[in-house]
């Protein structure tokens, strides 16, 4: 972005949003499932003691954000209640919230869990529907503003088919976005766009969205903060015929590419070994 964007809460948890490509750091964003089925780590950090080692561990490595996640959005998953989300979540807020030194995103799609980890403390919403869930039209948009959260509108959608050219599409997609958060009062700092890699697009479509990044960043003349979630996802062992545990160094590079195309944020298992990349280039692209 052309302007730092900065979020300061009553916590005085601090956030500082700009571009790698004007030498401001690019942000990482640790995630913490606390699911037991995770497409990659699943059942790793879904008790208390394990939750919070992880994200001091994660921290201390280089996160600026802890991402939290109940609820697995691995292909082919099922969608559980709000219910049954705030059941699972609300231990791991209630011991990590005051205890984390970084803001927390709450990766949820739901508006009623998304309300819940608001009160609870939580910083950052993060919808992995941009909000346009059909269940509940407006809803994450309405508790976004209530709550003067920043929100992570991801592109999403329920068909791999695209009849035109796809970034067209995502463009389209991210404006209703846009009018939904305005209609309901977000601020437009608050909203960070999220590319979807890896939902709603043919692993060949997640390699053509990852080479035109950039043509995502200015949505009717306006740039927006973009985040990039990569970390160990399908479309890399699609390409090199890797299995998970062994797709950190391609994320890593993919990471590289995102800063590389003005992205902010990067959302990662494995912030200890990609930290020291995503650092390194943010020194040669200040450079000048």
């Amino acid at each position: 972005m052309k302007n730092e964007i900065n979020y300061i809460w009553k916590d005085n948890k601090k956030l500082t949003i700009g571009s790698p490509l004007n030498g401001t750091k690019t942000l990482i964003m640790g995630i913490l499932n606390v699911t037991p089925d995770s497409f990659s780590d699943g059942g790793k950090w879904n008790s208390i003691d394990n939750a919070l080692r992880h994200m001091e561990e994660m921290i201390e490595a280089g996160a600026d954000i802890i991402d939290i996640g109940a609820e697995s959005s691995r292909p082919g998953f099922q969608v559980m209640s709000a219910k049954e989300e705030i059941e699972r979540l609300s231990p791991f807020l209630e011991a990590i919230v005051p205890k984390c030194p970084v803001p927390i995103s709450i990766d949820t799609f739901k508006a009623e869990t998304a309300e819940f980890a608001a009160k609870m403390g939580v910083h950052i919403l993060n919808d992995i529907w941009g909000l346009q869930y059909a269940e509940e039209p407006e809803e994450m948009a309405k508790v976004a503003a209530k709550y003067n959260l920043p929100v992570v509108a991801m592109h999403n959608r329920n068909s791999k088919i695209y009849d035109g050219d796809i970034i067209d599409s995502m463009r389209d997609f991210f404006r209703e976005t846009i009018k939904i958060a305005e209609r309901n009062g977000i601020p437009r700092k608050n909203i960070i766009l999220d590319p979807g890699i890896g939902f709603g697009k043919t692993p060949e479509a997640n390699l053509v969205v990852m080479n035109r990044l950039e043509e995502l960043k200015v949505i009717d003349g306006v740039e927006y903060p973009m985040l990039l979630g990569t970390s160990r996802k399908s479309f890399i062992g699609y390409a090199l015929d890797l299995p998970v545990e062994k797709r950190m160094e391609p994320t890593g590079a993919t990471c590289v590419l995102g800063q590389m195309k003005g992205c902010e944020i990067m959302r990662i298992h494995d912030v200890a070994p990609i930290a020291p990349m995503l650092g390194i280039t943010d020194a040669i692209l200040k450079a000048k």
